[in-house]
C-alpha cells in the first residue's frame, strides 16, 4: 500500500513547479513583446531621465502605430554609429520632415519646435535636412551632450525601434510618466 503521504507531497510539489514554470514563460514573453525595464547608463536624457534611472519602456505600441514627435524611444543605433547597446532618444523629425537647428532652437518645417523639456539650448547648428520615408530624427533632451540624429551619417529607422519608454520607476523619488 503506497503512502498518501508522499502522494499528497509530490502532488503538491508537481502543482509547485508547474505553477513557476508558467510564471516564469509569462514572465518572459511579457518581457520580450509587451513591457520591459531598461536602467539609463548616460546623461544624454537630462532632465527627463537622469543617469541611472529605471524605466519601461513599452514594446508593443509601435506593432499598431508609428512612433510621433515626442516619444522617448529605445532603438537599437544604426550600425554606422559604431555602437552596439541601445539608444534612449526622443523623436523629433518624423518621415517627410525638414530639421534644423539654428541659433539654439530646432525648427521642424520651418516652424520653431516648442521645447520645455530640454536641458539647455542647443549650442550648435545643423541643417536644413529631410527625413526620409520611413526614417526618424532623434536627439537627446541635453541637447549639448547627445550623440544622436544630428551627428549620424545614417537614419533611425523604424525597424531600429524597440519600444516607447513611458515611465521612470526608479528612483522612487522620480516615479512618474514621460513627458
Amino acid at each position: 500500500m503506497e503512502n498518501t503521504t508522499s502522494r499528497d507531497t509530490s502532488g503538491f510539489i508537481k502543482e509547485v513547479l508547474s505553477i513557476i514554470i508558467v510564471a516564469l514563460v509569462l514572465a518572459m514573453l511579457i518581457r520580450f513583446f509587451v513591457v520591459e525595464a531598461r536602467w539609463i547608463p548616460s546623461g544624454s536624457m537630462k532632465p527627463t531621465i537622469q543617469e541611472n534611472d529605471r524605466v519601461l519602456v513599452n514594446r508593443f505600441i509601435y506593432r499598431f502605430q508609428d512612433p510621433e514627435r515626442l516619444d522617448v524611444i529605445v532603438f537599437e543605433p544604426p550600425l554606422e554609429t559604431g555602437y552596439k547597446d541601445d539608444f534612449i532618444k526622443r523623436v523629433i523629425g518624423l518621415p517627410g520632415d525638414r530639421v534644423e537647428v539654428a541659433k539654439g532652437q530646432v525648427f521642424i518645417n520651418g516652424q520653431p519646435l516648442k521645447e520645455d523639456y530640454i536641458n539647455e539650448k542647443p549650442n550648435y547648428s545643423f541643417g536644413p535636412v529631410t527625413v526620409p520615408p520611413g526614417s526618424y530624427f532623434v536627439m537627446g533632451d541635453n541637447r549639448n551632450h547627445s550623440f544622436d540624429s544630428h551627428q549620424w551619417n545614417s537614419w533611425l529607422t523604424k525597424e531600429h525601434i524597440k519600444g516607447k519608454a513611458f515611465l521612470t520607476y526608479w528612483p522612487l523619488g522620480r516615479w512618474g510618466s514621460m513627458k
